[in-house]
């Protein structure tokens, strides 16, 4: 049976486009989460003011791939320590954020930002709280990466992070 995870480190096309790639992920969907309006559109998203981060949902199976792997993977592709804002994407829409799901994810969360605050220079600004309503993203934000290779976006700020991870994490490719 498949495990959830949730996870929000700036635009989801980003971290949707690597863990696609990990083995033992079997689904990944973009979404919005972690805010009060409910079924929010990418344009009310786009404001900053619904409350809710552009997120990932991922089914996985924990016998191939483990929730502390998946952490250790998302705080290599994007930066913590930025506060709502990666790169040139600024908005509490794009905060590093982990929505767990039992008290044993956030346990494992809690002790996987404990160890990852002694890897990177200024302080972790990544929130931990409790799974939230997911909202799944317009269709046309699904799997954007691999639709899209050669936008813009994808070429030079996608693309990096997804040559990052295959280097780093190749015993994890699927």
């Amino acid at each position: 049976m498949a495990d959830v995870a949730i996870l929000g480190g700036g635009c989801f096309w980003c971290t949707e486009a690597v863990y696609l790639e990990v083995r033992g992920v079997t689904k990944v969907e973009s979404g919005y989460t972690g805010g009060a309006q409910p079924n929010p559109t990418y344009e009310q998203i786009c404001t900053g003011e619904t409350g809710h981060a552009e997120v990932v949902r991922l089914e996985f199976d924990p016998a191939e791939v483990s929730y502390r792997d998946l952490l250790e993977i998302f705080f290599t592709i994007h930066d913590p320590t930025t506060l709502n804002r990666q790169g040139n994407d600024v908005g509490t829409q794009y905060r590093s954020v982990i929505f767990y799901q039992s008290p044993e994810q956030e346990a494992t969360a809690r002790q996987v930002m404990a160890e990852m605050a002694h890897v990177w220079d200024a302080p972790l600004v990544t929130e931990l709280a409790p799974a939230a309503p997911f909202f799944k993203a317009e269709d046309y934000h699904q799997n954007y990466f691999a639709q899209h290779p050669l936008q813009g976006y994808c070429a030079f700020i996608v693309a990096p992070k997804v040559a990052k991870f295959r280097k780093t994490y190749a015993s994890k490719l699927r």
